[in-house]
């Protein structure tokens, strides 16, 4: 039967089978709702007291919640509802049924419907608003429509994926991407993203291109390909006109080298790839394997030791806005040198257990030199349990007596950073009443078992935890804004007894939603200031926490010239840089002074620049280690090079544009698994 039934009377289901959300989502969904109304109907079951329980549709219940707390719906505005009868058993499968037979648009027909709708008169940016999308994703169905025809026909049909897609949008030029397209399906190469991405946007090759080198001239003509060179073009510069045939004999001797390492190396598999640099696609739903700490001997430790202070010497060099311009090149030369020799050093494979190689692989890259290259960290398709679990290997720090990174930061910038970190994750906590309900209830229920070195750090008070940076406040900060938002949307009218007595029973009056919403507030507004890294700021409970709610940091928090980079140094800087686009994009900016360099690092991590799409992705994607929320299990090692963050603990000073100071470098090195958390009686 469908019924008309006010908003205030409907409340979540026990027996609802969808448990878990996405916040993305949901504000998705909101929009929508507020836009163009609710499209389907609720499927509900009658309750006690004249309530009924959603059992299919309850995130469209919340859209309304949402809407009628910003005023935009009244609390009883009438919502079209499905009215069930039939045992538990019944309503159980009508509930799954609801949530399981759902299909997601093809991305082609995505593309279509947004090129109409702009047909008519509308931007992306309206079209993002009345979706809840944002803008970015709707100029990338956009382009999707603008794919020629047959690559666009291909996608349609599901001959190729929405990546191979958005690799043939490299380009814009239609007739590249056909020509491409075409070269892929008469070589019946497996192409993947990359080296069609490659192909679009290299039409010839160099005779210097790594797999050029890799596969040789000979065996390059001798396989039909076509070679270009003008008058006074070497071997270096002359064009290899038959890129397809290129990227299927460079993948072939990649994969024959492949299988050649697995078998010398006792290896259960290695994955080779034409990049220069291990892809985040190319480990997708891999495990890092946990390695024993490396020994190093008496002669590598003085001799890194030696390699630091030369390094650091040339920094200053590249530091000093008055160094000619011979004396910055020599330096970067010097530098490049130096971590070269280091890496040597450092990144030689750690032999594992015999039996734990044999399940494990790694990751063979295209140097560019030409030469494959084995890259130092074993992955497996299967989680390797951690230390103390039957006799697992741990993760542990790689450099040489756990030496803090040169990636330093000031005590003052840790202190921002962690509280911006935490009211991300006290966002979530918030909007997440059930976890919040556990949370609170295990800490109680905990509080005669731990031991004051890992004292969960909570008050049943619920009062709220002060951050550590005095008179800072993130402002224009998504999570910030979005927790205002949040506060705002409370319900307070319980407020209004004189007495405790009064305005406890008018509290109790409320519906569910709003109850839940408060307990979601007061826990989540108790999260201390943490970040990712070693020390008294580090906490691995809000690691566990942040991985449970699922949190995209870089959705959340992107770093900006204020925020961020005009308080690192300049190396911590190109660091970043080479991170997403390798030695070649930090070279354009080795020369820029720090404000500048800044304020373009800024714009390239916001993803406002020119570049190959993959480049923009790790772009888009790049945090430092200590903004992320690390998986404790051991997916995510604490040995990426920038880990490992040394606050300043000496005076809490700035450090100046021209780098860090030995006592930038300190660190408390105890760790504790402090619950971070303010609910403490």
């Amino acid at each position: 039967m469908i019924k008309s039934i006010p908003l205030n009377k409907l409340i979540a289901s026990p027996r609802n089978v969808r448990k878990r959300s996405d916040p993305v989502a949901d504000a998705e969904l909101k929009a929508s709702v507020a836009a163009h109304g609710l499209l389907q109907n609720l499927v509900v079951r009658e309750g006690k007291k004249g309530q009924y329980e959603v059992e299919a549709g309850e995130r469209r219940r919340k859209a309304l919640l949402a809407l009628a707390a910003d005023k935009q719906l009244a609390r009883t505005f009438p919502v079209l509802c499905l009215v069930l009868d039939g045992d538990e058993t019944q309503i159980l499968e009508a509930s799954l049924a609801e949530n399981f037979h759902t299909l997601k648009m093809n991305p082609a027909d995505e593309a279509q419907a947004f090129a109409s709708i702009i047909e008519t008169g509308a931007t992306p940016e309206d079209v993002a608003r009345r979706f809840g999308l944002t803008v970015r994703f709707v100029e990338g169905r956009l382009r999707l429509a603008s794919l020629a025809p047959v690559v666009f026909e291909a996608l349609a049909a599901g001959e190729i994926t929405l990546d191979m897609a958005k690799a043939y949008g490299a380009t814009s030029d239609q007739a590249i991407q056909a020509r491409v397209y075409d070269e892929v399906v008469q070589s019946c190469y497996r192409a993947s993203p990359d080296s069609i991405r490659r192909m679009v946007l290299n039409s010839t090759v160099r005779g210097s291109d790594p797999r050029a080198k890799l596969v040789g001239k000979d065996a390059y003509l001798a396989a039909g390909g076509r070679v270009d060179r003008e008058l006074f073009d070497d071997e270096e510069n002359e064009s290899w006109l038959d890129v397809a045939l290129l990227e299927n004999l460079a993948n072939a001797k990649m994969e024959e080298a492949a299988a050649s390492v697995a078998a010398e190396q006792g290896l259960a598999w290695v994955k080779p790839t034409l990049d220069v640099y291990v892809s985040h696609d190319l480990v997708e739903g891999l495990h890092r394997v946990p390695v024993p700490p490396r020994v190093y001997s008496d002669e590598e430790l003085a001799r890194i030791e030696e390699l630091d202070a030369d390094y650091d010497a040339q920094a200053v060099i590249l530091e000093d806005e008055d160094a000619s311009e011979d004396d910055t090149r020599a330096a970067s030369e010097e530098i490049e040198r130096i971590d070269a020799e280091i890496a040597a050093i450092r990144d030689r494979p750690v032999e594992l257990d015999a039996d734990i190689k044999r399940e494990s692989g790694m990751i063979l890259t295209l140097g560019r030199d030409g030469v494959p290259t084995l890259q130092p960290q074993y992955f497996t398709e299967t989680l390797v349990v951690s230390a103390g679990e039957e006799g697992a290997v741990e993760v542990v720090s790689s450099g040489p007596g756990d030496k803090p990174a040169r990636a330093a930061m000031s005590q003052r910038l840790v202190d921002e950073l962690a509280m911006q970190r935490r009211d991300v994750l006290a966002l979530h906590v918030a909007s997440d009443p059930a976890l919040a309900l556990d949370l609170f209830v295990f800490i109680l229920a905990d509080a005669d078992t731990y031991r004051w070195a890992s004292s969960p750090g909570l008050t049943i008070r619920g009062s709220a935890a002060s951050g550590p940076a005095h008179d800072f406040e993130a402002k224009d900060a998504a999570a910030t804004v979005a927790i205002a938002e949040l506060r705002g949307g409370l319900d307070e009218s319980w407020r209004a007894g004189d007495s405790t007595a009064e305005r406890f029973d008018l509290f109790r009056r409320l519906d569910d939603e709003a109850r839940s919403a408060w307990l979601g507030w007061v826990v989540g507004r108790t999260l201390e200031a943490s970040l990712n890294v070693s020390g008294n700021r580090g906490n691995v409970f809000h690691d566990h926490l942040g991985q449970l709610t699922g949190i995209n940091m870089a959705a959340w928090w992107r770093p900006t010239a204020a925020n961020y980079f005009d308080r690192v140094s300049k190396a911590v800087i190109l660091e970043a840089l080479t991170d997403v686009g390798g030695p070649t994009l930090a070279s354009r900016f080795s020369a820029s002074k720090k404000g500048e360099l800044a304020a373009s690092a800024e714009r390239i991590f916001a993803g406002n620049f020119i570049t190959e799409v993959e480049v923009k992705e790790r772009a888009l994607a790049w945090l430092p280690a200590a903004m992320r929320f690390a998986d404790a299990s051991g997916d995510t090692p604490a040995t990426e090079a920038d880990a490992d963050i040394a606050a300043d603990a000496a005076d809490g000073a700035e450090p100046d544009a021209g780098g860090s100071t030995a006592e930038d470098m300190v660190i408390n090195q105890e760790t504790t698994d402090n619950a971070g958390v303010e609910l403490a009686a």
